[in-house]
């Protein structure tokens, strides 16, 4: 953690920012739970059980810097809520989602499956692409196996 964190500061300091306290802890609690698509109001309740002294507003701040500078993904999957991912080390994309409409769970795909149609667009549209996000809603596999045994 403490090697991404490094990368972290180095990549705000390029960008004349520093990683103050504030953004440290925020950061911190990102890695901790990199796995869970956090939103911000469930990230500022875990860096205040670490910084009490950290408002919802800062927290706020921190993430729209982040997203600003591509360290963390602002992804919505539907539900109205803003949820903030970081994005993995290296990635030159952003990864994909599998959202269950049931359950709520979300699955990631680090395999990047659009180059191909990156190509394509850039070639047939005369359009750079920076970027993309694919995020799937279906029925998960727990999901599934649940309503085929209720079945």
């Amino acid at each position: 953690m403490e090697h991404r964190i490094e990368r972290i500061k180095k990549q705000l300091h390029a960008e004349s920012y520093k990683l103050t306290p504030q953004r440290e802890a925020t950061v911190r609690v990102l890695l901790e739970r990199e796995e869970d698509h956090l939103s911000a109001e469930d990230i500022y309740l875990l860096v205040k059980e670490k910084a009490p002294e950290i408002g919802l507003a800062t927290v706020y701040r921190t993430l729209e810097l982040l997203s600003e500078l591509k360290i963390v993904d602002k992804i919505n999957f539907g539900d109205g809520v803003s949820r903030y991912d970081l994005r993995k080390e290296g990635a030159a994309h952003f990864h994909h989602h599998l959202v269950c409409m049931e359950c709520g769970t979300v699955e990631e795909i680090v395999e990047d499956l659009l180059e191909d149609v990156e190509k394509k667009v850039e070639n047939q549209w005369q359009f750079q692409v920076k970027d993309h996000r694919l995020t799937f809603h279906g029925i998960c596999r727990k999901c599934q196996q649940n309503n085929n045994e209720a079945n």
